[in-house]
């Protein structure tokens, strides 16, 4: 028997249905309680050997997100020459970052070195350590759901240079850039569906062995 409520499960469901890749975005600031509260659930978020390799760096100044904004104008342009006929004509016409508008912003790295957890778990694997920290954004993204923000996470974006740009340690290594605010409506169908660019697959195929 479950020791949560019916109600708590179908509400998590709705949550994970509603939780949207946000693009479009209201000018409204964000409260800074309401921010600190879904920052808070890094705090809470799961990861290999307890290492806690997530570095979140936010965005304020014009020129760092100048320098952002560049930075993903030129990688969305090299993605574009990637395509041709309808496909390219489709992408060309996507709204792909929500980095003109979002009032926050955060680049969040892991620290590939970081000492805290003494290597547990991460020996044999040592990208366990990202994926712990896509773990905690996928936290921080439910939570800041619930609040009614939208998250958007970019990564049409030459990571590397992000970092340079950033001044950041040499040992963190870009996972997500993400805008964060309060979006221009709700949806609970993704903005490429509805764009006619991929469906969203109906089952899961799960393989035995």
């Amino acid at each position: 028997m479950s020791q949560f409520s019916s109600e708590l499960q179908t509400g998590l469901l709705d949550l994970m249905r509603w939780r949207r890749d946000v693009r479009r975005f209201r000018s409204d600031p964000v409260d800074e309680a309401v921010l600190q509260a879904c920052l808070d659930s890094f705090l809470s978020a799961p990861s290999v050997g307890l290492s806690e390799p997530w570095r979140v760096l936010r965005l304020e100044g014009d020129a760092a997100r100048a320098s952002a904004l560049e930075n993903f104008t030129s990688a969305n342009a090299n993605a574009l020459a990637g395509y041709a006929g309808e496909k390219a004509a489709l992408y060309s016409q996507l709204k792909l970052t929500g980095m003109q508008e979002a009032p926050v912003q955060l680049a969040v790295f892991c620290d590939e070195e970081t000492e805290k957890g003494a290597g547990l778990g991460a020996g044999s694997m040592p990208e366990t350590r990202r994926y712990s920290v896509v773990a905690a954004i996928t936290q921080f993204w439910l939570v800041a759901r619930a609040h009614g923000l939208g998250v958007g996470w970019v990564s049409i974006l030459d990571p590397d240079k992000l970092g340079r740009d950033l001044d950041v340690s040499p040992d963190w290594r870009l996972v997500a850039y993400l805008c964060i605010g309060w979006p221009e409506a709700d949806s609970d169908t993704p903005e490429l569906e509805r764009a006619g660019w991929e469906d969203r697959r109906g089952h899961l195929p799960v393989i035995t062995r």
